[in-house]
């Protein structure tokens, strides 16, 4: 009669949990290749959490050693002929049975983690906002460094910062420096704002110099008068040369009910104008005397066009462009509504696989690791 030993069968053990990885695995693919597939209505609301997964086979890996040194610990406790008459009920099914209910615990928690979220009930909602146009000084000041990487990128990245955050407003964008046109007109399409917000650069405008007046103008002509939204103009500029009446402009839109508000880029100290050849730096820009070009930021026509516009100004660093705090500003404006959206409406489905977890987890718990009636009659590993 072959002799009974009271300790795990690592073997058995070890089968059985490799099978069950196998099958979590092709069910993975299934549900992810599949039934996926099969529902258009199916999205995860946190997909990147998926890498949890992967600690599945680090949990196998875990158990094994874990039964292995349980082994080791049983062997020298006790001569291994006496073991099975000291602890006879060692069960190499509950062990296992309770692994298994660890892990589809745990897969059950990383899927309502990752959320499934179903249904594509169409929802109605009105859009309330207010249009605005920015106006952005894209003459050779502007490639200045004194805040990084320079003006006009610092300040074209801070208006794609803003595009994120709009909702339900429209927006514009105008390019200018000896000439004023319109890049961007006004919209609610945020994609395409972003897209004609990258092809800015200096050299958009032939004619240099700084025509602050031509750019509000431009934009109060941009603006749908007969549309009850509130208007608002940002206008982001050094103010460096100024070259017709900004602050005439800016009188003449604050008594048409619009709002002028200023950035100020760059450092009132002055910094060296850089010289560039296509995207290669050469040096620094000098004047026919061979004196290195000072550009400085000309704060009192930006604070003079915001008063007299019924806005405010704001100076930019390198942290901050402005145009976050001046959000904040225009999100206080009365909005009006735009129309509405129709929108898919989707409902979470953590809840089912949150209870599936607990459900194997409270399973696991009732179920004694030592032999109970049920675990005597199943002879598949004892």
């Amino acid at each position: 009669m072959k002799e009974k030993k009271a300790t795990y069968r690592l073997g058995a053990i070890l089968w059985a949990a490799a099978v069950l990885e196998i099958l979590f695995w092709i069910g993975f693919a299934v549900v992810f290749l599949v039934v996926a597939n099969a529902l258009p209505g199916l999205k995860w609301n946190n997909p990147k959490l998926g890498w949890l997964f992967l600690l599945g086979p680090l949990m196998f890996l875990v158990f094994i050693l874990n039964t292995w040194a349980k082994n080791r610990r049983l062997v020298k406790f006790s001569d291994p002929k006496l073991l099975h008459t000291l602890i006879p009920d060692i069960s190499n099914f509950n062990v296992t049975a309770k692994y298994i209910l660890w892990r589809l615990a745990a897969s059950f928690l990383i899927l309502a983690l990752i959320n499934p979220q179903l249904g594509s009930k169409m929802s109605e909602a009105k859009l309330k906002g207010i249009d605005l146009m920015i106006a952005l000084d894209v003459s050779n000041s502007m490639k200045a460094e004194d805040i990084k990487p320079n003006r006009l990128e610092r300040a074209k990245r801070s208006i794609e910062k803003l595009l994120g955050r709009l909702h339900g407003d429209r927006v514009g964008i105008i390019v200018f420096a000896g000439q004023s046109f319109v890049q961007l007109p006004i919209t609610n399409d945020y994609g395409a704002g972003k897209l004609f917000l990258s092809s800015i650069d200096s050299d958009i405008v032939p004619v240099q110099g700084t025509a602050m007046g031509s750019a509000i103008e431009l934009a109060m002509e941009s603006f749908d008068m007969e549309s009850p939204a509130q208007k608002a103009i940002i206008v982001i500029s050094d103010g460096e040369n100024h070259e017709d009446d900004p602050v005439a402009a800016a009188q003449e839109a604050a008594e048409a009910g619009i709002k002028v508000y200023t950035i100020g880029m760059g450092s009132p100290d002055g910094t060296p104008l850089p010289d560039y050849k296509g995207k290669q730096k050469l040096g620094f820009k000098k004047d026919r005397q061979g004196n290195v070009v000072i550009t400085k930021l000309d704060e009192s026509v930006l604070k003079e066009v915001a008063a007299v516009g019924n806005g405010s100004y704001v100076r930019a660093s390198t942290s901050e462009v402005g145009l976050r705090p001046l959000f904040d500003e225009l999100n206080s404006i009365e909005k009006t509504e735009m129309g509405t959206v129709a929108y898919a409406e989707y409902e979470d489905r953590f809840q089912i696989f949150l209870a599936l977890a607990l459900f194997c987890l409270l399973i696991e718990f009732l179920i004694r690791p030592r032999k109970g009636k049920f675990a005597k009659s199943v002879k598949i590993f004892d």
